[in-house]
């Protein structure tokens, strides 16, 4: 590999206290690990196997440009202490060095945190915490099988800023059964008197296999309609945007300067190595995917081999594809330059339906209004026909 671009990193922590309901990531709580541990027993050992993986990345990308985002991922990465989280980062910046800007970044469960953990989440570097709050009804929590308290985001959002952190996020879900219109104004209004300067917004997806799928197929639990679930993303849209957050990613608006670089890095195209069980990484148009369970993946680090289970390299065609399905999710578009006639004509019945901005059209480039972002798949089928 060439390496001769900025790497960025996502380290994945599988761990959690307890297994949410609609989650269908690649976790494991103390009682599915099978050595039945508890967190507390893997966790030092866990850090070591991900330096093990540092060391493999060191040798695979020798000349990559210093890191510019990092991103600890889960699973619940305030789960481990924050001294282990910083061997890690100490083990990356020694092996490619840090760019002077970098952003590094942890998801966070509001109850897995103190004022005094924070600090020292902010001591060993980490400048931008993601909290997930998913909603501030409780009963709608409930459904999702959430573990913490709705006043806790207050607290933890908070505390972040005390203890120093300069980008703070929180992460919404809507579309939830049981979820009302006020439910969802109640949990924006919320988000929106915090000291953010970030929210993510997720249309609830019903996964195969979970616990929140198994109620939903015995009939326990009703889905929304989807004209439901839209009107909440333009309800968000509209009172985001009001509220001095603009929308740079379909599921993601910002304060001025307060977007995640580490996933745009991702919309982009950039490089990045995952570190650990089921994390996915990219270079130079190869992906590969590493095995998931964290067992598998020790017996591949103590073994000194790849924990690679699998890679691809994209053609020239695939990449077209993930160009205009990324691309149309953000604000700049797609260039109408670089699509043909005919997909020209396959997509002026938008613009007039407005579902593609007219202004942007005029000038040039192929931008999602508030109402096109609702059917950014059919577009993007329509432009790859």
């Amino acid at each position: 590999m060439s390496g001769a671009a900025p790497l960025s990193f996502y380290i994945h922590i599988p761990y959690c206290v307890k297994r949410c309901g609609y989650c269908d990531f690649n976790t494991y709580t103390p009682s599915e690990l099978k050595d039945g541990g508890t967190l507390a027993d893997v966790s030092g050992d866990y850090i070591d196997l991900l330096l093990k993986e540092v060391e493999q990345a060191a040798r695979e990308v020798p000349n990559a440009l210093p890191v510019p985002t990092i991103f600890f991922g889960g699973g619940t990465p305030t789960l481990m202490e924050p001294a282990d989280l910083g061997r890690v980062l100490n083990a990356i910046e020694g092996s490619f060095g840090f760019a002077p800007d970098i952003e590094i970044t942890i998801e966070a469960n509001p109850d897995t945190v103190t004022l005094e953990k924070l600090q020292a989440l902010r001591q060993i570097g980490i400048n931008r915490v993601s909290f997930g709050m998913q909603s501030a009804v409780p009963h709608v929590l409930q459904v999702l099988d959430r573990t913490h308290n709705p006043e806790n985001v207050t607290k933890a959002t908070n505390w972040a800023r005390e203890a120093g952190f300069e980008h703070v996020s929180v992460d919404l879900i809507y579309g939830i059964p049981g979820e009302s219109i006020a439910d969802w104004q109640k949990s924006i209004d919320t988000a929106l008197s915090l000291p953010i300067d970030h929210i993510s917004a997720y249309a609830l997806i019903v996964e195969t296999g979970t616990k929140l799928a198994n109620q939903v197929k015995r009939g326990e639990i009703v889905m929304p309609d989807d004209d439901e679930t839209a009107d909440k993303y333009l309800l968000a849209d509209s009172a985001f945007r009001t509220g001095g957050f603009g929308w740079y990613e379909l599921s993601n608006w910002a304060r001025a300067g307060g977007e995640c670089r580490h996933n745009v890095a991702y919309w982009l195209g950039a490089n990045w190595w995952g570190l650990g069980p089921g994390a996915h990484s990219h270079i130079d148009g190869k992906r590969w995917w590493n095995v998931k369970h964290p067992t598998a993946y020790r017996d591949r680090m103590i073994a000194n081999e790849s924990p690679a289970q699998d890679s691809e390299t994209l053609s020239a065609e695939e990449k077209e594809s993930e160009r205009i399905m990324l691309a149309i999710r953000m604000p700049a578009g797609i260039p109408l330059a670089t699509l043909d006639s005919p997909t020209h004509e396959r997509l002026l019945p938008y613009v007039t339906s407005g579902a593609l901005d007219e202004n942007a059209w005029q000038a040039g480039s192929v931008v999602l209004t508030a109402s096109g972002r609702l059917i950014a798949d059919r577009i993007v089928r329509e432009i790859l026909l």
